[in-house]
């Protein structure tokens, strides 16, 4: 009977443990990360391969818009779960950057971050170099 109630107590005691503990769940990360520092080093009239060399490979090249790259990226956290999304996307013109579509901007336009009008998905204009 003195062995019964230590080894009830330590049951006991490891049942209120097991409830707290939760598995490790890692950060999945998927896609392009693309940073506005990138996106600032593009200018207009870079060829396919510059844009490669600054990006890296796009993760959609469709072939029905063979002038269009996506860059996509997704994280999702293992702690609690919530999602984060960035889209970027190049449009060439007879094989020259021509513009830059999505929610990653270039280092000027997040210096105004903190005006709320401004919308989340922006087109970002390239000019062409004057000659």
């Amino acid at each position: 009977m003195r062995f019964v109630l230590p080894i009830l107590c330590l049951l006991m005691a490891a049942c209120s443990v097991t409830e707290r503990l939760h598995p490790y769940r890692p950060d999945i990360r998927q896609g392009n990360f693309v940073t506005q520092e990138m996106v600032a080093q593009l200018k207009p009239g870079m060829s396919r391969d510059q844009v490669r060399f600054v990006l890296g490979s796009p993760l959609l090249v469709d072939v029905f818009h063979a002038d269009r790259w996506d860059y996509l990226y997704r994280l999702q956290s293992g702690a609690d779960g919530s999602v984060k999304q960035r889209r970027l996307a190049v449009f060439f013109k007879d094989d020259k950057l021509v513009r830059v579509d999505g929610d990653v901007e270039a280092a000027e336009a997040a210096e105004n971050k903190g005006q709320p009008n401004l919308p989340k998905n922006r087109v970002i204009e390239i000019e062409a170099p004057r000659k």
